[in-house]
């Protein structure tokens, strides 16, 4: 019994903000491509926080809503068929990153694609609050969309126009 009579097991503040650890961190990452490894989504998107936020070159900015459609959307293109490697992850008090690299089959072309990625994450409660992704862009254009991109993907136009594509696919997912 406390001072004041109240039971300890019941004084857990409302807004008790959760720090990991760096090897919590590191183990949330790791948990978050496994997870995206074997097609488990809900674990997946059970790492991030409420109000996160994602971005890479492809989709541009997404809020919360349309960062977990658009990682539903991947792995349900991918058909479950995709493999996915991290290494160089490390964190510090409240970011972390790795490298990763996944493998699959480009569904609107048939193309085989081998993407490396750096992400780069801020934590927030214990979870992931912005996820930020890292890639060259024409390189994944060449690999998944073949000549046109090699001949046209560098171009502001050409990456534009990937973009713009990117956005009404996870439009007409989210709202089908």
């Amino acid at each position: 019994m406390l001072n004041n009579g109240e039971n300890k097991k019941y004084l857990i503040k409302k807004n008790t903000k959760m720090q990991l650890t760096h090897n919590q961190q590191i183990e949330l990452i790791k948990k978050f491509y496994e997870s995206f490894g074997s097609n488990q989504i809900e674990p997946m998107l059970a790492c991030y926080h409420s109000e996160a936020t994602f971005e890479d070159p492809a989709f541009g900015k997404l809020n919360t809503a349309q960062t977990l459609a658009m990682w539903r959307m991947l792995l349900e293109r991918s058909g479950g068929n995709i493999k996915i490697q991290i290494s160089e992850t490390k964190a510090d008090d409240n970011n972390g990153e790795t490298v990763w690299v996944a493998e699959y089959v480009f569904a609107q072309t048939k193309r085989k694609v081998v993407n490396k990625i750096k992400a780069r994450f801020e934590f927030k409660d214990g979870l992931i609050y912005k996820h930020i992704d890292n890639f060259d862009l024409w390189a994944w254009s060449r690999q998944a969309l073949g000549l046109p991109a090699y001949l046209l993907g560098w171009t502001g136009f050409f990456k534009e126009k990937i973009r713009q594509n990117c956005s009404k696919l996870l439009a007409k997912y989210m709202y089908k």
